[in-house]
């Protein structure tokens, strides 16, 4: 039994295959993304969505699915499905023939109609822009023919494509297959097959294929598909047929060998931690000499703040510390005075994050963890460390500064700076201008850190510019921030008031390596996250004692903005979640931190396979929401388990 199980009696059920949905991706910036049953929901889906470079490096989906059509005495049984407009209208409903699927080194479906069972693989090539499905016909007790048909998209992944009369509907014959681009400033698609084959021009449009997901999103959800015509080739019992999409022309004859060598690269998914481990290596991108982390699948892009949040987790906890430092070499590059960018690339760039950089810091601190070598820290980072310090204690764009008590302040109207950046009508949803808890403790993190760095290699000029700033820092974070009373941390004060609602961000002060806080105020602060925020797939972003709370992340997209840091669970949280409880508790924690680590293997099989998603509901019983697969949800629960294994003193 494959450790992904699922229900096999369950799969020809609509609602319960079409909220399982499965990810892959070549490493390099594209994916394919479906339902198990193969049956598109979102406008990101599609079995081959790759970057393109004449687009701003912006995914676009070419070939959105494949149908196939199995051909017996005449008889034609089409496996392939579609929603179209109408209640429960689906066609042609081929999922009725499956009586398999797994999802082992790569997804595989078998389907049965009468007496032929065929086996389908999906599998994307690692480091190219390749897409390839294996059909073996495992059974047939009649001649059998093959029909392959493709469905074109050729539109940005946020967009759905219309029928028109400016596609390009004329193909080009390669050997044993076609290319077609439907339009300019696209790579052609190469359709091949591994032997020769028939391909019959039926150019047509496939109206109002409905995307339910997007419906339900509040968003477009209808599209017009471009299909050029079908391949018909026999296939014999026990016969293996190559389909391959590729940007560039594909040697037919090696298809079946890259497929097979392809497929033995692929790491086994037989237990929980080799699926998070093979969901923590999807999100690192290697194009052009850099390395990159993706923050989610399916529409998330690269950002700053996730990428060194997420960055420890994905590469320490797998052993892969080359990646590591090709990130961070990467990021540093694209350092804007003190900034680094959010969002977006080169021209599009958007330097709007108070807390990537510090966040920087504490990737490093990590990653100085695990070589055990200071002087390349020192040697590598140190000078883009300093400038950063630098840059916020003269200020920056968006008000951000050091203010004279030690402290960061941040933010302007209309803007929202941290990691809590929803905006509905061109408003944040959690307004926090001011002095922001958890920047505060990751800025005292970061000028410790250097300071430390500073002192051991003696550079004398920056520990006399910075000696007395953590002291300083220590007592305004305390004056300002403890609120006595009720014993933890203000979320946000500023001029006219402190904020006392229960959120997560204090968490950070107790978390991180250097902390402002005594040993009593630490214990103060678990004490009110374990009681109000604490559930069993991470921490809520708000109590729900406060008015504000939002149980559900639910609706069109005002409505789940209006959620999304309103109580709203984000997994990623309970890392730091263990580490303040590890730094109070030690070994004590480790039931605890186990326990927390189980509660996610139901969810290898619930929602995006093999995965993580980015956030859940605050009411229970906390479904998954969001995005299906996010880099900083997989990458904390994978760096708890480093965590768990350290304490106890294993490797």
């Amino acid at each position: 039994m494959a450790y992904l199980d699922l229900n096999k009696d369950e799969i020809i059920n609509l609602e319960y295959s079409l909220k399982k949905e499965i990810l892959s991706t070549n490493r390099a910036g594209g994916y394919f993304s479906t339902s198990i049953i193969l049956c598109n929901t979102r406008k990101y889906h599609g079995l081959m969505v790759l970057p393109i470079k004449e687009f701003d490096d912006e995914n676009h989906v070419l070939l959105s699915s494949v149908d196939e059509t199995v051909i017996q005495h005449g008889k034609s049984f089409n496996l392939g499905i579609h929603k179209f407009p109408g209640i429960g209208v689906y066609e042609p409903r081929g999922h009725k023939y499956i009586t398999d699927f797994q999802y082992d080194q790569t997804p595989k479906l078998t389907y049965k109609v009468g007496g032929v069972v065929l086996e389908k693989e999906l599998l994307f090539v690692h480091n190219e822009e390749q897409f390839m499905i294996r059909y073996t016909l495992k059974d047939a007790h009649s001649p059998t023919r093959l029909r392959i048909k493709p469905f074109l998209a050729f539109r940005n992944l946020h967009k759905l494509s219309k029928a028109n009369m400016y596609a390009d509907i004329k193909y080009k014959n390669v050997k044993n297959g076609i290319k077609s681009k439907l339009y300019p400033g696209f790579p052609y698609l190469y359709m091949q097959l591994n032997k020769k084959n028939e391909f019959i021009a039926s150019p047509d449009w496939y109206y109002n294929i409905e995307y339910l997901e997007e419906l339900n999103r509040g968003y477009e959800y209808q599209e017009d598909l471009f299909v050029p015509g079908f391949f018909e080739i026999p296939i014999k019992k026990g016969e293996t047929i190559i389909f391959s999409a590729s940007t560039s022309e594909a040697t037919p004859t090696g298809l079946n060998r890259k497929f097979e060598t392809e497929l033995k690269r692929r790491p086994p998914k037989d237990s929980f931690e080799n699926c998070l481990k093979n969901s923590a290596s999807q999100f690192l991108v290697e194009r052009e000499k850099t390395t990159e982390i993706i923050a989610g699948y399916p529409w998330f892009g690269r950002w700053g703040r996730d990428t060194f949040i997420s960055l420890p987790g994905l590469t320490l906890c797998t052993g892969d510390i080359k990646s590591c430092k090709n990130v961070l070499d990467t990021m540093i590059h694209e350092l804007k005075g003190g900034l680094f960018p959010n969002i977006g690339k080169n021209s599009n760039a958007a330097f709007n994050s108070v807390d990537a950089p510090l966040w920087f810091f504490w990737s490093v601190q990590m990653y100085a963890k695990a070589i055990n070598d200071n002087n390349i820290i020192w040697h590598d980072y140190g000078k883009k460390m300093k400038q950063i310090l630098d840059n916020y204690r003269k200020g920056l764009e968006f008000n951000i500064k050091m203010h004279n008590n030690g402290l960061i302040w941040q933010g302007e109207k209309g803007r929202a700076l941290t990691w809590m950046d929803a905006v509905v009508e061109g408003k944040p949803v959690t307004p926090r201008a001011g002095y922001a808890v958890e920047i505060n403790a990751l800025w005292y993190n970061a000028v410790c850190y250097t300071l430390d760095l500073a002192k051991q290699f003696n550079d004398s000029k920056f520990v006399k510019e910075w000696g007395n700033i953590p002291g300083l820092t220590r007592k305004s974070f305390s004056d300002v921030f403890w609120y006595e009373e009720k014993q933890y941390l203000y979320d946000l004060v500023d001029y006219e008031f402190s904020d006392n609602s229960v959120r997560p961000n204090q968490i950070f002060a107790v978390s991180l390596p250097y902390s402002p806080l005594t040993e009593p105020q630490m214990q103060g602060v678990i004490r009110v996250v374990e009681k109000e925020l604490l559930t069993p797939k991470g921490l809520r972003t708000l109590s729900p004692g406060n008015p504000k709370y939002h149980g559900r992340y639910e609706g069109n997209q005002a409505e789940r903005d209006s959620a999304y840091h309103q109580g709203t669970v984000w997994p990623w949280l309970l890392g730091h979640y263990v580490d303040a409880i590890f730094k109070i508790y030690g070994k004590e924690a480790i039931p605890q931190a186990e326990n927390i680590v189980t509660s996610f293997k139901e969810d290898m099989t619930k929602y995006g396979l093999s995965s993580i998603s980015e956030i859940f509901d605050g009411d229970p019983p906390q479904r998954n929401r969001g995005a299906i697969s996010q880099a900083w949800s997989v990458a904390e629960v994978l760096r708890i388990y480093c965590r768990i294994k350290e304490i106890k003193g294993l490797k």
